[in-house]
């Protein structure tokens, strides 16, 4: 089926071939993390999608952030019903609010587990999703942090795809995943290694849980693939947490009206906390951030673009971008 306003794949609910068994090899387990904030509108879909993944071997975590709405109820439906045996839920803490302490307050509480993904509540996943995701994984060294994420249909509200999110147009490095995050939640699947190294770190409170997780990876020296098959159908509707916008022109817009303030305020807390846990860097890492903490001035900043060419985002404009708002950043020292 196709979407009529561009041609490319609409999600079917004709793809969902019900649950399957738990009888898969435990080395392929995948933890799947659910964080609910009055998502009912969505939320089934969602849940359907994970029923009719071509990978079966998986476990469902979840916990209600404060839930005003029937999302709880929707999951104890699904726990009890569809999704018996394969839902657990993680007991909510008073203090933990918000998506990002949610999603890490999940990731701190669930048992050993070969493979992790994120999933949004108003989301739907390709079917392929987990094998694609896991079949990477798996060639990777097992103590060896790594990260798998991939592109998205971008849909309205109503699952109508009007493009794809972008391919990716340079290599990632930890330079870059300083600058800009290309691993979006709801297409990330994390291997242990990674888990363990986000055990017990508190990213700052403008930083994702998302962004956190590819900033720690690479800081560490893991490793990122970044899949151009689109894994997910991402829905753009007016109550996502950040959402994408399909336009170069609108999403260079965006940029300018927020101007520098909020983004370098994010950079430099993301610098400073990495900072905190020298223990996880590679020294090339170290050595950056350090380079980074000690530029202050409009001209040890100059210095620094030209010595680290590598702090650049995914197009020439939006490393333009990023380059001129560091700059501006000074006058805030």
């Amino acid at each position: 089926m196709s979407s009529p306003q561009s041609g490319l794949p609409r999600w079917n609910p004709q793809m969902i071939r019900g649950g399957a068994s738990l009888g898969a090899d435990r080395t392929t387990r995948v933890a799947i993390l659910l964080s609910l904030y009055n998502g009912e509108s969505y939320l089934n879909a969602q849940l359907d999608s994970i029923l009719a993944q071509s990978h079966t071997d998986w476990v469902l975590y979840w916990r209600d952030d404060g839930s005003t709405d029937a999302s709880r109820v929707i999951m104890l439906s699904f726990a009890a019903h569809r999704g018996h045996g394969r839902c657990v839920e993680v007991t909510s803490i008073p203090d933990v609010k918000g998506v990002g302490a949610s999603y890490l307050h999940l990731l701190n509480s669930i048992p050993e587990t070969p493979f992790i993904a994120f999933a949004d509540q108003d989301d739907v996943w390709h079917p392929k999703k987990l094998e694609w995701a896991v079949s990477w994984l798996k060639t990777q060294p097992s103590d060896v942090p790594a990260i798998y994420c991939a592109r998205q249909y971008l849909t309205d509200s109503n699952l109508n795809v009007f493009s794809k999110s972008e391919r990716l147009h340079r290599q990632p490095s930890f330079a870059a995943a300083l600058t800009q995050n290309i691993a979006t939640g709801h297409t990330a699947v994390i291997n242990a290694a990674a888990c363990h190294l986000l055990h017990g770190t508190t990213p700052p409170s403008h930083t994702l849980h998302d962004w956190w997780a590819y900033l720690l990876t690479m800081a560490a020296g893991g490793e990122i693939f970044f899949d151009n098959r689109c894994v997910s159908y991402y829905r753009q509707h007016s109550r996502n947490t950040v959402g994408a916008k399909h336009s170069k022109f609108k999403r260079g817009l965006c940029a300018i009206k927020r101007g520098p303030g909020a983004f370098m305020t994010a950079f430099e807390s993301n610098v400073q906390r990495l900072l905190s846990y020298p223990d996880m860097l590679t020294s090339e890492s170290k050595d950056l951030l350090e380079d980074l903490s000690q530029a202050r001035t409009l001209k040890a900043r100059f210095k620094l673009i030209w010595k680290r060419p590598e702090l650049q985002r995914q197009t020439f404009c939006e490393t333009a971008v990023f380059r001129l708002w560091y700059l501006l950043a000074t006058r805030c020292h």
